[in-house]
């Protein structure tokens, strides 16, 4: 157990501890709590929403599957998640932040009435649970790494969790925002420097990029069949779309301090996202030419531990510093605005149509506590998850959101005939579709045969046009036939 590198985590955790204190002070309404006062700068917009997505499955689960099948295999995250942030800005963060919404569900009952907010917003909060559980799971790995096994996962998943659950309950997204802001800094030095010190040990980038050549990691597109296409397109739309209608998301837009900010911040957070998820992946990739089989085998068997090897086994102290940092960094920042968006979305959408006359005060109240009873059951969640790899809880986590929320969004601000009949219908096929393709509903060989996301997704939209469409036809059917009848009464 190496204590100097214990010793200087401890002192990192205690820093973002007293930020979230420090910015706790400075707040004074749910608005301050949820979306920072909407007062944010660009660069404070770009970092939080880089944030976003880089998180545990970014430094350990992606360079893992990627030296295992090649950039095939990280269709849906990198490339599908920077590309969602990239939409979120070009076609969503200045018509939503027009409206002057709190959350995202505040959208779907503007546009769609109680019910659709109801069950967009309960779908949102169910797609948390995998994501939010995967970032647990990679603090209790790396507090077992870090103690040498001392510190079982389970311990390590209590203390990291608390350590974040504190600072988020004080300072709300106004804490998230500065932590991002510092930890991203850590993390991109820190990982920059790693990278620069790891293409050293494996010769110079060279040997790392013709390993990787000679593994054919570099190939993208999936063979030629409709079966391979159709799994690689629902691989890439499921954070692609599924993730834009999140609110962890909206609230980085809506923190912004004007529309272009938030357009501007979403769309270089996610082009940042993209290229610098390559950095592990180098990382990893060199870990794989100096390791050789071992780091092969380690990537196989037990992939998530295949970085925190590396550097323990063979980078100096210094390295190990910066490594954990820029590790703690991307998993607590990604941790701490999903631990906060759910929260906030069940008290703005769920709770205030119970309970309809809370005042500002009664609302912020709530959305602590609410954050401390869905961080328990998000934590319970992930210790009888322990052993799930942690990209699969995260690309899992979508899903939901993809069939369920995703086309009532995009079709609401972008078709103006839409409806809520239609909405209501979209929800119904979309997500009763994708359960009949769950292996234990329609079998293996339909969920083998085409993508169950996929087909919801289709589902939704048709759901949405024929239900929205179909009693204006009727209706516009029923008038002329009332006037023909009236014309020939005369």
């Amino acid at each position: 157990m190496n204590v100097t590198l214990i010793t200087f985590v401890v002192l990192y955790l205690l820093g973002t501890l007293a930020l979230g204190v420090w910015a706790g002070t400075r707040i004074k309404n749910t608005a301050d709590f949820a979306i920072a006062g909407r007062r944010l700068p660009l660069v404070m917009v770009v970092t939080t929403t880089f944030a976003t997505w880089f998180g545990a499955e970014t430094v350990m689960g992606i360079p893992a599957r990627f030296v295992q099948g090649g950039l095939n295999a990280i269709v849906e995250d990198p490339f599908g998640a920077g590309t969602c942030l990239i939409l979120v800005g070009l076609f969503f963060a200045m018509r939503l932040y027009k409206q002057n919404l709190l959350t995202i569900g505040d959208f779907y009952r503007q546009r769609f009435g109680r019910g659709v907010e109801v069950f967009c917003s309960g779908a949102i909060i169910l797609s948390y649970l995998g994501w939010v559980a995967a970032q647990i799971t990679a603090l209790g790995l790396v507090f077992s790494v870090l103690t040498n096994g001392a510190m079982s996962e389970t311990a390590g998943m209590i203390v990291g969790t608390v350590a974040v659950l504190i600072y988020v309950v004080i300072g709300g997204f106004l804490a998230v925002a500065w932590t991002d802001f510092i930890q991203m800094i850590v993390l991109v030095i820190g990982m920059s420097i790693i990278a620069v010190f790891a293409g050293d040990l494996a010769g110079g980038p060279g040997k790392v990029i013709d390993m990787a050549t000679q593994k054919d990691l570099w190939k993208f597109l999936p063979e030629r069949s409709f079966t391979d296409m159709a799994f690689f397109l629902g691989a890439g739309v499921t954070m692609m779309l599924g993730s834009i209608p999140q609110q962890d998301v909206f609230q980085r837009v809506m923190s912004a301090k004007d529309s272009k900010t938030a357009r501007n911040g979403a769309v270089i957070g996610g082009v940042s996202y993209i290229f610098f998820a390559f950095v592990p992946m180098f990382i990893v990739s060199c870990a794989v030419v100096v390791m050789g089989a071992g780091a092969l085998d380690l990537a196989k068997n037990d992939y998530q531990r295949v970085l925190p090897t590396f550097v323990l086994t063979k980078m100096p102290l210094v390295m190990q510093i910066l490594f954990f940092g820029a590790l703690l960094s991307a998993i607590k920042s990604t941790s701490s605005a999903t631990l906060l968006a759910p929260s906030t979305s069940f008290v703005e959408n769920i709770l205030k149509n119970l309970r309809p006359r809370m005042t500002d005060r009664e609302q912020l109240y709530a959305m602590r506590w609410t954050i401390v009873i869905f961080t328990a059951l998000v934590l319970a969640y992930a210790v009888a998850m322990k052993g799930t790899a942690i990209y699969d809880l995260v690309s899992a986590a979508y899903q939901v959101t993809l069939v369920g929320a995703f086309v009532p969004l995009v079709m609401g601000l972008y078709w103006k005939r839409s409806t809520t009949q239609g909405a209501i219908l979209s929800l119904a096929l979309g997500v009763g579709v994708w359960i009949v393709f769950f292996p234990q509903v329609g079998g293996e060989a339909l969920s083998k045969m085409f993508p169950g996301q996929l087909a919801g997704l289709i589902a939704a939209f048709v759901g949405m046009i024929g239900g929205s469409l179909a009693p204006q036809m009727l209706r516009n059917r029923h008038d002329a036939t009332h006037h023909i009848a009236v014309a020939q009464a005369q």
